[in-house]
């Protein structure tokens, strides 16, 4: 994981990543003063160290000499292109314009201005100086695809007409030799103020479209049967939870991943983290699926099986609570009241599954990072409305008239079959947490609240039953900040 903090710790902006002989190498913007573009590069997609930053902003009178904003580094014929945005002094930040910046070895980086860059939004499909109500137009965010022999550009600007709080739409831009064809948006849905960081691609023979939302602070998707073709949404369309932001897209060997970086939580003025990718496919309906990073198997260190993981402790000692173990799966109850039941974790950072049986209405989930006044988080399993949800709650010492703290750190919707039997996985790696349901991760988020040393599950008016459980036990991550700056 990466931060990228220095005396701010939030400086960490919208992303870009190449994988590129092995190396996987991130550029990001740096916040709030949008001067530079920074350049990360790791062997793992997990530990980073910065290197030579990349790209500053121009000289005085330059039309980049105010702020940098979001971009995409593409690989063409042995060269790297860096599409981004900048916006000018003069302009007081209104206008902001696309980029060009080249490079043979992404480490030195030299800025293009010629007949085609830099540009700005046009008439008739978009907002312009002359047309825009907000009186700031929006027209950045690049990202280049080629599709059919032909280079087209996504980005994100305002259609020209329509309910001013719901213009945003992904502009498509069609390059052909040195001139420029703008094309009627790719998709306007008529909901959002912008549809931030667009990218797009083809996966098991449909396009899929993805924006960033400011509403929300989601990442959502659409479907079209082709990439020039009419754009759709499934009844639940978003694809990385609340927090998550900036999303796009690298093909990694066989696998498609998907980065962003997460607001801590949840304030876009907070601590901003690099966090680890997640892995694409489709399923049976043609919906966007999250799977956990592949890297994560090969990390492990060893794996106790749940023989080996000792004896449960019920932290509240309630009188209606009872665990016991019979063939092999451990039973957790508490017929009133609630019951923590409680292992000792077996490393700071691990990985955490197996199959969890439920009966009957009452409240159920598991929990990390506990201590022993119960402090910590919890993930509750809604089995009648099929959600998931973690929360941070324990002591508040610092308040005495209100001496707890409870709070819902993320939700997502899953699907329960109906014997509500599922399986479980629970990563921990430092500061991070992800959770996959039946193999779909549900929840992806950084927090710095707790470290205590039990893991287990909880239980009110229910039954449940942990059975085929592993932990494995995972490194703890290097330092999120390296001094070092060489190259390789």
């Amino acid at each position: 994981m990466y931060s990228g903090s220095g005396f701010s710790e939030w400086e960490i902006g919208d992303v870009t990543m190449l994988l590129h002989k092995g190396i996987y190498h991130l550029f990001h913007l740096i916040i709030p003063n949008h001067d530079y573009i920074a350049h990360a590069v790791s062997k793992d997609g997990l530990t980073w160290r910065r290197v030579k930053n990349a790209l500053f902003v121009g000289d005085p009178g330059d039309w980049d000499d105010d702020m940098l904003w979001t971009m995409q580094v593409y690989e063409n014929k042995g060269r790297f292109e860096m599409y981004y945005t900048g916006l000018q002094r003069k302009d007081r930040g209104v206008v902001s314009k696309i980029g060009l910046a080249l490079s043979d070895d992404l480490f030195n980086w030299e800025k293009v201005m010629d007949e085609v860059f830099p540009f700005g939004p046009r008439a008739p499909f978009y907002e312009t100086y002359e047309n825009n109500p907000r009186f700031w137009i929006s027209f950045r965010d690049p990202f280049r695809y080629d599709y059919d022999g032909k280079t087209f550009f996504l980005i994100c600007t305002r259609a020209a007409a329509g309910p001013v709080s719901r213009r945003g739409c992904v502009g498509l831009v069609e390059l052909q030799s040195k001139e420029l064809i703008f094309h009627p948006p790719m998709h306007y849905p008529m909901v959002y103020d912008d549809v931030e960081c667009p990218c797009v691609f083809e996966l098991d023979g449909r396009h899929y479209l993805l924006g960033s939302i400011r509403e929300d602070v989601t990442v959502r998707y659409w479907f079209a049967p082709a990439f020039l073709g009419e754009y759709h949404c499934f009844h639940n369309n978003v694809l990385l939870p609340r927090g998550n932001y900036a999303a796009r897209i690298i093909q990694d060997g066989e696998h498609l991943l998907v980065y962003n970086f997460f607001y801590a939580n949840g304030n876009v003025n907070a601590h901003r983290i690099f966090p680890p990718p997640k892995q694409l496919i489709t399923d049976d309906k043609g919906r966007l699926v999250l799977k956990s990073y592949y890297r994560w198997d090969q990390m492990v260190l060893n794996t106790v099986e749940q023989s080996q993981m000792g004896k449960m402790i019920m932290l509240f000692k309630n009188p209606t609570a009872v665990t016991y173990e019979e063939e092999g799966s451990w039973i957790c109850s508490a017929r009133s009241g609630y019951e923590v039941f409680v292992i000792q974790k077996t490393a700071p950072c691990f990985i955490w599954e197996g199959i969890l049986t439920v009966e009957g209405m009452g409240k159920l989930g598991l929990v990390s990072d506990i201590d022993e006044e119960g402090s910590g988080y919890y993930y509750s399993f809604d089995v009648i409305n099929s959600v998931v949800t973690v929360k941070s709650w324990g002591y508040n010492p610092v308040d005495p008239r209100s001496d707890f703290i409870f709070e819902v750190l993320q939700d997502n919707v899953f699907h329960l079959k109906e014997q509500k039997e599922f399986h479980f996985r629970l990563i921990r790696y430092g500061n991070y947490i992800e959770l996959a349901i039946d193999g779909v991760v549900k929840l992806s988020l950084i927090d710095y609240r707790y470290f205590g040393n039990g893991i287990g599950l909880y239980s009110s008016s229910s039954s449940v039953s942990l059975s085929r459980s592993t932990v494995k036990n995972l490194p703890v991550p290097e330092s999120e900040y390296s001094g070092d700056t060489g190259a390789s």
